[in-house]
């Protein structure tokens, strides 16, 4: 019998992850530190899609590369399948690597250039030693053609295919050890227009054929809302606000969320809507206002909030909301 608490138990829970960056002085010693990730909880469901929305520099990529150990944390949890990611020894991530895969912003500099797109994708079978040579290429050909490619295509180099191929052939080696979970760092932000709703329709129907759980970065909140379940808003390391995709929309309470979607425009001919504008400038994550990071921007911000950081509450069932208003 299948075992119906493990099945019920998050794939993924991150609990209170903090990434600082150290800012070394003349003679190398830590003058300051950059909070690009500060105290950050929420847990990703099997078989879901969770949005990371923010703007650019609020730490949603150094999230996403943390969660994976791409680099390491300051502190916090990151409980996959019930075990901690960084707690692992080098064995067991090793090993770990195999549930858990990226894919890049970049889909060029991601490549390595020199080698043709059979060995590259062929490159994750040999480093956990999964299958053999013709058993390795079979699956290659098998993941081409998924990901929209063919089977010449393998034989060719990077420098030949142009950017929404290169990110399906990111998309094809992040598939290729069997991953549960793939974190999609901004997937389509660094091709044309034209091109996202090719790979994300692509990510959809990947996801339903291998029941793959995303965690999916973007600083596009239009795009997010499309192949998003639930979704958080980053500021400044924090994440102010979470909710499912519906929810968020219909009612968003975070000053910071309601000027995100008001930004995005207007599809209906004739339709308006009232924008929230914010003033000022972001603040450095290397030194981050007190109280609420958001009050120097907030035009509802009270003394409160320049003196104290807002707890993290649920509002409504699934709705959590960082803000002194709640």
């Amino acid at each position: 019998m299948p075992d119906t608490a493990q099945n019920d138990r998050p794939l993924l829970e991150v609990k209170g992850l903090k990434k600082y960056f150290p800012v070394r002085g003349a003679l190398g010693t830590t003058v300051q530190e950059v909070k690009a990730v500060n105290d950050v909880t929420f847990t990703l469901k099997r078989g879901e899609t969770f949005g990371m929305v923010g703007e650019s520099g609020c730490g949603k990529s150094t999230l996403g590369r943390t969660i994976l150990r791409l680099t390491e944390p300051t502190e916090g949890q990151a409980i996959y399948d019930g075990r901690d990611v960084f707690d692992m020894t080098d064995a067991q991530l090793k090993a770990a690597r195999q549930d858990m895969q990226m894919v890049f912003q970049d889909p060029f500099s991601s490549l390595n250039p020199r080698k043709r797109i059979g060995a590259i994708l062929e490159e994750p079978l040999v480093i956990h030693g999964i299958g053999t040579a013709q058993e390795r290429t079979e699956k290659v050909l098998d993941i081409l053609t998924r990901v929209g490619l063919q089977a010449e295509h393998y034989y060719r180099y990077p420098h030949e295919f142009s950017g929404g191929q290169r990110q399906r052939i990111g998309i094809a080696r992040a598939l290729m050890v069997d991953p549960r979970l793939i974190v999609c760092d901004e997937p389509v932000s660094a091709l044309d227009v034209s091109i996202h709703s090719q790979i994300i329709n692509l990510l959809k129907q990947l996801q339903a054929e291998f029941g793959l759980t995303y965690l999916f970065i973007a600083h596009d909140i239009s795009i997010v809302r499309y192949i998003s379940d639930r979704i958080g808003v980053m500021y400044l390391g924090q994440m102010v606000e979470q909710a499912a995709t519906d929810d968020l929309f219909a009612a968003p309470k975070h000053t910071h969320t309601q000027a995100l979607l008001s930004a995005v425009p207007v599809t209906q001919p004739g339709a308006r809507k009232e924008r929230v504008v914010l003033g000022g400038e972001i603040p450095s994550p290397l030194d981050p206002p007190s109280g609420c990071v958001f009050h120097t921007r907030c035009p509802m911000a009270t003394e409160l909030c320049k003196q104290k950081a807002p707890a993290r509450r649920e509002i409504t069932e699934g709705h959590h909301v960082a803000c002194h208003l709640y």
